[in-house]
């Protein structure tokens, strides 16, 4: 088992949802997901048993959890507890770094 990997060489891009690619690491615990997402994507309204974090690491994006909403930008982070439903914007081109536990099943190639 390797400790370290890069992400271009050793990590697929794959597309989760149109307009949102990215690479995606699975551990025996969470997923953590380096994501791209073009402006004006529109994540619909969902949730799912996962607790996930999201971290703005460039752009604007705008998140909605729970009914509450807000415009992030570089640095800002969401916090969704499992099952809560939430939805998102970006309203520039962003670079969002998700962590979902347990692991993301239904992200693995």
């Amino acid at each position: 088992m390797s400790y370290y990997l890069n992400k271009e060489k050793d990590v697929p891009l794959q597309e989760v949802f149109p307009g949102i690619k990215g690479h995606l690491v699975h551990t025996e615990h969470c997923t953590i997901a380096d994501f791209w997402i073009t402006a004006g994507t529109e994540l619909p309204l969902h949730h799912h048993p996962h607790e996930q974090t999201s971290t703005v690491l460039e752009g604007e994006f705008r998140f909605e959890v729970d009914g509450e909403e807000r415009l992030c930008f570089a640095g800002d982070m969401a916090v969704i507890p499992s099952n809560v439903p939430h939805r998102g914007t970006a309203i520039t081109d962003c670079r969002i770094i998700d962590v979902f536990s347990p692991v993301r099943e239904d992200y693995r190639v």
